[in-house]
């Protein structure tokens, strides 16, 4: 995965092309907990990006860019406060 990206880019292209382009394996998640809002985590060079199941499509948009963002070291204005975004290393 070497896709330059920035944050323009990462806020405004279509998030299916997104995920085509830096070739993140999309995976709905089985998790019902209202409190989650998606995972992203490095699988070998791939990474893989967990959808909360029954999120709202723009609400899932917004959290997906955002944990992109992070997990891509991307600039971005902080999510809102409700979202806690915790980065586990193993």
């Amino acid at each position: 995965m070497s896709v330059a990206m920035s944050p323009a880019r990462l806020l405004s292209a279509p998030l299916p092309d997104l995920l085509a382009d830096l070739e993140v394996q999309l995976v709905e998640s089985g998790i019902a907990d209202e409190s989650f809002f998606g995972a992203v985590f490095r699988l070998e060079e791939r990474l893989v990006l967990v959808a909360p199941s029954g999120c709202p499509t723009d609400e899932w948009d917004v959290l997906a860019r955002g944990l992109l963002g992070q997990a891509l070291g991307v600039s971005l204005p902080a999510l809102p406060s409700s979202v806690a975004a915790v980065e586990v290393v193993s």
